[in-house]
Order: C-alpha cells, then structure tokens, then sequence
C-alpha cells in the first residue's frame, strides 16, 4: 500500500510541474495581490502558476497585525470581499472601513486562486529570472530548503511570456534581476528605489499607483511595487493589495495580447 501512496503523489506532482514547465504568467509571492492577479489570470484563461517559498500561501496575510488575526478593508471593497465568501464586520464609529478574520482571507483568497485555475507550487523559491533578446522569458527555480543551506544544486527553469514580482517589501527578486543584468527599470532612477516608512493613506494610494511594468515582461504588485518605486508602507490595511492584483492582471493580460 505503502508504495501506492508515495507513487500516486510523485505522478501527480510531476504531471502537474511538467504541465506547467511553459506558461503565460508566472506569479512570485503568494500574498494578496499575488493571489488576485493569479485568480483573475486563470480566469480569463491563461496559463497561470504561483510560486512561494514558504509552505503557507497568503503572505503577510494570515498574521495580521502582530498576531491578531484580523486586518482592515476600505468599505469601497464589502461586495468583493462578499463575493470571495469573505465575512467582514464594520469598524465602529465609521463607515470608512471593515474588518476580517485574517486566516479567512488567505484561506479565501487562495481557494478562490486555485479554483480559478491558477496552480500553486509552495516551497519553492524563485532564484532567478529567465531573460532574452531584450524581455523576461521566465523563471530560475529551487527548492527553498536548498538555498537557506547552501548548497550547490543547479536549478530548475520555467519559461513564461510574463513575469509578476509580488515577493513583498524588498523586492529582492527585481532588485537582484536589474543588478545581474545592468539594465535600467522603469523608475525615476532607473533602479530600486527602496520602501519608505509607514504612512497608511499614502501607502495605500501608492501600492496601486505603483504596480506596474518596470521591464520588458516584468511586473510588480503589492509591497514589492512599493520597494521599486519608493514609496510608504501602509501596515495591516488591505485595500491597496487587493486592487493592486487587480491592476497587476489587466497590465499583464494587455501585455499578452500584444505579443
């Protein structure tokens, strides 16, 4: 029996990474505006797969704010959050806001994701990316476990016509790509700019402002998008994320249609 088990799951496993080796998009960072361009993505039927390097989808989600596990919504997104089976309770003494179970969220966000069609692969970490004649052309990939050892083990690649950095504040993975390939992002400098302090109205504002194109085939969403063009955190509050994976996959489904 024993034998069954472990083949059914390496069949399955492998079948569905082999699938998925030649995609459309390729997510980096399962956190909320990860979630939500991967959801819309697979819905308007492209080929979509998330890649975290941790072993829980959701991000800074599930946390919420220093262990309380409940985080803060603009009113503006009560129909949304409904409409992902997501329960919300008003903050007393306004109508500006809402609050929700944080683990209900992830929960939500990443089943929504998934049955959307989008496919997730956890502990694996995004060491690098793919460019050619002049555009991203997809991801270097590793498991996780591989690199906080340190040990010498080549990667894996997946090719993919797009590529969306929701890996949160540091952006390390564009930070890391325009160093390696001396190339000049789509900022004020040209390079990363670096996430401000917190201010919560502004961060909010500019997380959506913020998520763009910054190289060919190369987008940013979420905090990350923030990291890049340097702008402030806004803390356990998520309107800006949700709207900015909303941002992020129509940029990426208009860039798909041109090429």
């Amino acid at each position: 029996m024993e034998h069954l088990i472990s083949s059914a799951i390496i069949d399955r496993y492998f079948a569905k990474l082999k699938a998925y080796l030649k995609i459309d998009c390729a997510i980096v960072g399962s956190g909320p505006s990860g979630l939500i361009c991967g959801y819309y993505l697979a819905k308007a039927g492209y080929k979509t797969a998330i890649f975290e390097r941790r072993l829980k989808p959701g991000g800074g989600i599930t946390g919420g704010a220093m262990l309380f596990n409940e985080i803060v919504f603009p009113s503006s997104l009560i129909e949304f959050l409904t409409q992902f089976g997501i329960r919300t309770v008003r903050v007393s003494g306004t109508d500006d806001f809402v609050t929700a179970d944080s683990v209900e969220v992830a929960s939500a966000l990443t089943y929504q994701a998934v049955h959307a069609g989008a496919v997730i692969f956890n502990g694996i970490c995004v060491e690098d990316l793919l460019m050619k004649e002049g555009r991203i052309a997809g991801l270097v990939i590793n498991w996780n476990e591989v690199l906080q050892n340190g040990l010498h083990v080549d990667p894996l690649m997946i090719e993919s016509k797009t590529v969306l950095d929701a890996g949160g504040h540091d952006a390390e993975l564009t930070a890391k790509f325009a160093r390696k390939a001396g190339i000049k992002l789509k900022t004020k400098t040209g390079g990363i700019m670096g996430e401000k302090p917190m201010w919560a109205e502004e961060g909010e504002k500019s997380t959506v402002d913020n998520t763009s194109s910054v190289f060919p085939g190369l987008f940013v969403s979420g905090m990350a998008a923030n990291g890049v063009h340097g702008s402030f955190r806004m803390g356990p509050i998520f309107g800006g994320m949700i709207y900015s994976g909303q941002k992020a996959a129509e940029l990426i489904i208009e860039e798909l249609e041109r090429i």
